[in-house]
């Protein structure tokens, strides 16, 4: 039962990832992308192309959960769950501390819940 919850953590924060990638990359300067971000029209327009590089890495982050979820070898597996949760986890401390509490709320406290999930499944 646990490894069914880990798995539907980790598909829900890989879904998440690849909407903050359509944010970032393509709702920026939208209207959805400058009420979701809070922003205004010309901060978004000056910070698209840092805002799409952004995007990208959510993207990798999303493509590695996935490749976690995929992978039929089970130490591989553990592997990649551990790295790219804890690069999502990582990536929301760092934003919540630089830019804005949301973004630790948002993006890490999930990556590091499914992170002790992960881990309380290793000691069972």
């Amino acid at each position: 039962m646990l490894e069914i919850i880990i798995m539907l953590c980790i598909l829900l924060i890989a879904i998440f990832h690849v909407w903050i990638c359509a944010l970032e990359m393509i709702f920026w300067q939208k209207p959805l992308g400058l009420k979701t971000f809070r922003i205004q029209p010309d901060f978004a327009r000056q910070s698209a192309v840092l805002a799409a590089n952004q995007g990208l890495y959510n993207v990798f982050l999303s493509a590695g959960l996935f490749w976690s979820l995929l992978s039929r070898d089970p130490v591989q597996a553990l592997h990649l769950k551990i790295f790219f949760l804890g690069c999502v986890a990582l990536a929301g401390i760092f934003g919540g501390v630089t830019a804005s509490v949301r973004i630790l709320i948002i993006q890490g406290t999930p990556a590091i819940f499914t992170l002790v999930l992960v881990a309380l499944s290793m000691l069972s």
